[in-house]
């Protein structure tokens, strides 16, 4: 490339790529089913102890803390009731897009966030899998970019067979020169 082959046009706000509309792919319906049972059983579990703690016959337990247990009950059952719903809301929202120089997510519910990751800065790809994913066929596909410790971003809700091939999509095209 000869000094003569160098430029640096300006590049007007009219003519910039919108990366909010671009094909995205939705997640697997099977994370939002993941997503709601996990609630259901987790506030049902705490709204199950605190009850069988309130009512069992073995311990006198002080009547401050049994004029606890509603409003507790209530606490509960409202943060359950708000998290199923912010599930129920959100999770069809995060979508995801691949394309031959970057990665896209899309998330959020009330706070709307675009991430846009070039496969060029992609350090590392790693593939997370927890027993609920297991158990539901799903997988994470975490993005590491070059000169941060934590990940760039996180693809949730992945069936496994998609996570690996984009996994190795990235890892095949993050050393090739952009065009």
């Amino acid at each position: 490339m000869e000094i003569n082959d160098f430029s640096n046009e300006p590049v007007l706000p009219d003519q910039l790529p919108d990366a909010r509309v671009v094909a995205t792919h939705p997640l697997s319906t099977r994370y939002r089913l993941m997503n709601l049972i996990s609630v259901v059983v987790i506030f049902s579990i705490l709204g199950i102890g605190i009850s069988i703690l309130r009512f069992q016959p073995w311990l006198q337990l002080p009547t401050q803390l049994l004029s606890v247990y509603p409003l507790a009950l209530g606490v509960i059952s409202f943060l359950g009731i708000w998290s199923f719903a912010y599930h129920w809301f959100a999770d069809p929202l995060i979508r995801y897009a691949i394309r031959q120089q970057d990665l896209i997510l899309h998330k959020g519910l009330v706070f709307r966030k675009v991430t846009c990751q070039p496969i060029l800065r992609v350090q590392h790809i790693e593939l997370k899998r927890g027993p609920f994913e297991r158990l539901a066929g799903l997988a994470r596909l975490q993005v590491f970019s070059a000169g941060g410790s934590a990940h760039t971003f996180e693809i949730p809700g992945l069936p496994v067979t998609t996570a690996v091939q984009l996994r190795q999509f990235i890892l095949d095209h993050k050393d090739l020169d952009a065009r």
